[in-house]
């Protein structure tokens, strides 16, 4: 058997371990984000559009964006790392398929998924390990299918080591993961920088891209 990285299981054991309260503190939190749900609203949007197979939110935590999804109209289901959020996910919303599974080594057929939504999925991982999780996006994607990606912003820094609060992440420019995804096989549809609210500490961005043919 091959041995779990040791990234991916220290980042599976910490969600693991705050789980419930997690669920609780990001149960409401696109409520108060219109423009994260004007983003997320244009993704499904494309996604409706284009011929394929369903939409998986990779990273899915408790699930909250993966029925946001499906109540945007999108046949969509959770891949989280964690197996106590993937057991939550389940049981807050039965209607829906929650799975464990890592992002970079996904038991999906090459071309399967229409579209990806990676909402802050890819924070803790690290910087050299990045370019083979927009490969694999690359692979389950259709051509055609969207990628949407959020994340911590560092603006003219380069990426930036922080002290997440579950734990370690990284903050990145926007324009190295448009570069890093273009590489990959993405062309960029479009971005987003949000001011940080109250609460946050970073600014936030979202890059909305198209995997080509």
């Amino acid at each position: 058997m091959t041995e779990t990285p040791s990234h991916r299981k220290a980042t599976a054991d910490a969600y693991d371990a705050v789980s419930v309260l997690y669920a609780e503190v990001t149960r409401d939190a696109l409520d108060a984000q219109p423009l994260d749900r004007a983003v997320l609203a244009a993704f499904a949007e494309l996604a409706r559009t284009n011929e394929g197979g369903p939409v998986a939110e990779l990273g899915c935590g408790p699930g909250r964006v993966t029925a946001h999804l499906r109540d945007l109209g999108l046949d969509v289901f959770g891949v989280d790392l964690s197996p106590v959020m993937v057991d939550l996910a389940r049981e807050t919303y039965p209607d829906l398929r929650f799975e464990v599974g890592s992002m970079d080594a996904l038991s999906l057929a090459d071309g399967s998924l229409n579209g990806i939504v990676s909402w802050y999925s890819v924070i803790h991982t690290p910087p050299q390990d990045v370019p083979s999780y927009f490969d694999e996006f690359c692979r389950v994607l259709t051509p055609g299918g969207h990628l949407l990606l959020g994340f911590f912003e560092s603006g003219d820094d380069p990426v930036t080591e922080f002290d997440h609060k579950v734990v370690t992440a990284y903050r990145w420019p926007i324009d190295d993961l448009a570069k890093m995804a273009a590489e990959a096989g993405f062309a960029e549809v479009g971005r987003m920088l949000r001011e940080p609210r109250e609460g946050e500490r970073f600014r936030q961005g979202r890059l909305l891209m198209r995997r080509g043919s």
